[in-house]
């Protein structure tokens, strides 16, 4: 019994390994699945700040913000290979947008300790294509 309980273990996790691993490796192919159906639009220097709804990380890669049914995607100019979908975005603004100059902090979501920053670059909109 001593000896089943560690195979056990081992078993679950390398089961668990490949669908953990599935969500994780392809940033860009999670990027594409969020804006399936949504066309760009022309990038903007700075979005309304109290506008936001929601934001989400896409690791080393995005920071997604919703502003209503459009989809805000910043691709940072600096610091991309931090972010990680488990860190809290610290965003210290002195006005009411949030702009392609500012920079935001991350905080890893457990400790709260510093965990980087990114310098963020310009805001696409995509929103969901017209259909006839």
């Amino acid at each position: 019994m001593r000896h089943l309980i560690p195979a056990l273990i081992a078993a679950a996790a390398l089961a668990a390994t490949p669908a953990a691993a599935r969500d994780k490796s392809d940033p860009e192919a999670q990027l594409a699945k969020m804006l399936e159906g949504r066309v760009a639009g022309e990038p903007q220097k700075c979005i309304a700040l109290s506008s936001v709804s929601s934001s989400q990380i896409i690791d080393e890669t995005a920071i997604v913000y919703r502003i209503g049914n459009t989809l805000w995607v910043n691709r940072p100019e600096g610091g991309a290979r931090s972010l990680d979908d488990d860190d809290i975005l610290v965003t210290r603004t002195t006005g009411s947008q949030l702009c392609n100059i500012d920079t935001v902090e991350l905080r890893d979501r457990s400790s709260r300790m510093y965990a980087g920053f990114v310098s963020l670059g310009d805001f696409v909109p995509y929103r969901r294509a017209k259909t006839d």
